[in-house]
């Protein structure tokens, strides 16, 4: 899993998130991966995608970019901390992916709440009046 620049033209970024049973639950990542296509090169495609429980899967989401011809993908797991989950399982699931997809470049990055902007912005919310 290697670091590249997402300007390139066949680029993406998968907003990798837990899922559940509500639809309403998916919600805030749908908002989400709207403000970063905002903030992205309209050449870098924004996707969503859940562990479990929601569609679509981070398999599914990696073979349409693999039959888009993207080339790299950078996978951000929107958790707020790095449990089981972020630590052992998404790491397998990217390295299966990785192997899959020889041509494509996997690049995980750490989950958004060990980001101390993430955490700035959090804790503003939690002492507005």
């Amino acid at each position: 899993m290697k670091n590249q620049p997402l300007e390139q033209s066949s680029s993406a970024v998968v907003l990798f998130a837990h899922g559940a049973r509500d639809p309403r639950w998916a919600e805030p990542f749908m908002r989400l991966q709207t403000l970063v296509q905002q903030g992205v090169s309209t050449q870098v495609e924004v996707h969503v995608a859940f562990l479990e429980l929601m569609t679509p899967s981070l398999p599914d989401v990696i073979a349409k970019l693999h039959q888009q011809a993207v080339h790299h993908a950078k996978i951000v797991p929107i958790f707020l901390g790095q449990g089981g989950h972020v630590r052992r399982d998404l790491p397998e699931l990217v390295q299966k992916l990785q192997q899959d997809y020889p041509a494509m470049t996997l690049s995980l990055a750490t989950a958004i709440g060990e980001n101390d902007a993430v955490l700035q912005a959090i804790a503003a919310v939690c002492i507005q009046e």
